[in-house]
């Protein structure tokens, strides 16, 4: 990536923020297939590190939590079975928080629906606050024992349990139809939140950008991530992209200048060059080998 120039990283960074996937960005970028990759992967590795940092001491009041499934390699039913315990294949999530105010999205993991994942989640999310904040999330019951651990029960803490029903249609039909959401119930768990405020609309919105702006996402293609490694550099890369370059069409600002973290919006430049090149490796002496008979 030393002599790939900044504007054609910066175009190979704007088509895949916006849903095209890697063949395709090789082919309109004009690169290779493994240029795309090895440059995915490190600036990927680069916006996770940099949102890391930039993401501490947050005054975020009301979050909300929610996790988005994908899967890596097959499906979870098709994984071989020693890749899929190595977890290399089969279902993946991902899991999100949004700040309800700014639409900041300040941590994510991605791994399994369990509760080894949702307390690291958890802990993640907790350090980068700097108050009590009122907290949501769905009635995934991981989350209880992770958020008291997290947070020492220094949280108000409710949950949102939506009930589904049978999808409509013809049978054939319901295999690609979501469940009917026919209702659903708050529930206090710690503290006392205000039970006005207890929603997850804002981070299921986001999670349906996520969707809609990684190709690996999109459901009945085989865009799908073949290496969790590369899932998660996508995912890096759309926060990147969420939080920092992108208007947010209501705030009319980008989150990270809405929070405070950022002074103006990101240019997709500036986002390439979190990749810093490495430096040249030094040459020695050419030396001519002799050759005995």
């Amino acid at each position: 990536m030393n002599k790939l120039p900044l504007a054609k990283r910066a175009q190979i960074v704007g088509l895949l923020v916006e849903g095209c996937s890697m063949r395709a960005t090789a082919r309109l970028a004009d690169v290779s297939l493994n240029t795309v990759s090895k440059f995915l992967a490190d600036l990927g590795a680069a916006c996770a590190e940099y949102q890391d940092a930039a993401f501490q001491n947050l005054p975020c009041t009301r979050i909300q939590c929610d996790e988005i499934w994908s899967f890596v390699h097959s499906k979870e039913k098709n994984a071989p079975a020693n890749m899929k315990a190595a977890g290399m294949a089969g279902d993946v999530w991902t899991w999100t928080a949004i700040c309800a105010d700014t639409k900041l999205m300040p941590c994510w993991a991605v791994g399994a629906r369990n509760a080894d994942v949702a307390r690291e989640f958890m802990f993640d999310l907790a350090g980068r606050l700097s108050n009590r904040v009122q907290l949501t999330t769905d009635g995934h019951r991981s989350y209880l024992e992770a958020v008291n651990e997290a947070f020492e029960f220094e949280v108000d803490y409710a949950m949102l349990v939506k009930q589904y029903g049978a999808p409509q249609g013809a049978a054939q039909e319901r295999r690609y139809s979501p469940a009917e959401c026919t209702g659903a119930i708050k529930q206090r768990v710690s503290g006392m939140p205000d039970m006005a405020h207890v929603s997850t609309s804002y981070v299921e919105r986001a999670n349906l950008t996520m969707r809609m702006g990684m190709r690996r996402f999109t459901r009945l293609t085989n865009a799908f991530s073949k290496k969790v490694e590369a899932h998660a550099h996508a995912v890096s890369l759309h926060f990147m992209y969420y939080n920092f370059g992108r208007v947010h069409k209501t705030l009319r600002v980008t989150p990270a200048m809405q929070a405070g973290i950022a002074t103006k919006v990101w240019t997709l430049e500036e986002i390439a060059g979190l990749v810093v090149d490495e430096a040249p490796k030094k040459r020695g002496p050419y030396k001519k080998k002799e050759i005995s008979n």
